[in-house]
């Protein structure tokens, strides 16, 4: 009971421990990639391969992933260079693995999701080095230089969890049961991982001095509007394939602490903040969502 209240209030906590507590949070942000790659090990195990199928909504929420998110970023750079980077992130960053959770909770089809967060993470992990060596901090390096340095960090990242994964069902069932039976250790390195880039977050604005926060503002009014409208438009092309729920969950709700991650590796560090608000966004959505389900039950 105790550990349920404290689920709720995890989200604000982990904010509000990185932000406080920046410097010091700092010395542990190293681990960031560590515990990213054991939260998807932890959510593939769970996968059943036999219950995915690919779908046209597949296709058509990966193509507003990748192409919208670089589409975004073309419109934004001439306005502004940092608030592209921050807006692109929160398109292009992948599925979330607590996604299919809440499509659960809605009653949407959770093996439509599974399945498009599996195809969401393998195709940042394959597109990104390409799409980064020509933005934010590597663009000065030589292309095939940076390509390598990104691809050698990205690939085993998102990949190498879902081999381990299948090796380990193959290899070891046990410790894949015992992950697969334990997913709420993913919840856990979330808070904690979401505690870090926080941190890292408020420690480079906070190194801008007394600049003006006009660039952190307009990042983070845009995060908010890619985030409604992605929701809207997964669930209408969703409802075309009779997937609502799973359409509007998969292109809603995003990776937030991947997308810091990549924001403060590979852009601007501030272009983080657009990631950074997603999380409050997304959560505000999936929160009104679930309490209006909850009224129509109610009412019934």
């Amino acid at each position: 009971m105790i550990l349920q209240r404290l689920k709720k209030w995890m989200l604000p906590i982990a904010m509000i421990t990185g932000a406080v507590f920046y410097r010091y949070v700092q010395i542990i942000s190293f681990l960031t990639p560590y515990l990213i790659f054991i939260m998807l090990l932890v959510t593939y195990c769970k996968l059943s391969l036999r219950n995915m199928n690919l779908s046209p909504l597949h296709a058509w929420l990966l193509g507003i992933q990748v192409i919208g998110s670089l589409l975004i970023y073309a419109l934004l750079y001439s306005f502004d260079p940092l608030v592209a980077e921050g807006t692109f992130i929160c398109i292009f960053c992948p599925t979330a693995t607590a996604a299919a959770v809440i499509t659960g909770m809605l009653g949407g089809d959770i093996a439509c999701l599974a399945t498009y967060s599996l195809l969401s993470n393998m195709t940042v992990a394959i597109i990104a080095p390409f799409i980064f060596s020509f933005m934010g901090d590597h663009i000065s390096l030589p292309f095939f230089e940076s390509f390598l340095k990104i691809g050698t960090e990205m690939i085993p990242l998102l990949i190498f969890p879902f081999v381990c994964a299948l090796i380990l069902q193959k290899f070891l069932p046990k410790v894949h049961s015992a992950l697969q039976n334990r997913q709420s250790i993913s919840f856990y390195l979330w808070a904690i991982s979401l505690t870090i880039v926080m941190g890292k977050t408020v420690s480079f604005i906070a190194s801008r001095g007394n600049a003006e926060y006009k660039e952190e503002i307009l990042i983070a009014l845009f995060a908010l509007i890619v985030c409604v409208l992605q929701f809207i438009l997964g669930k209408l092309i969703g409802q075309k394939y009779y997937n609502k729920i799973a359409g509007g969950q998969g292109l809603g709700q995003k990776n937030t602490v991947l997308a810091i991650w990549m924001a403060l590796t590979y852009l601007n560090p501030l272009a983080s903040i657009g990631p950074a608000s997603y999380v409050v966004w997304q959560n505000s959505i999936n929160s009104l969502q679930l309490w209006i389900k909850e009224k129509k039950e109610t009412k019934i």
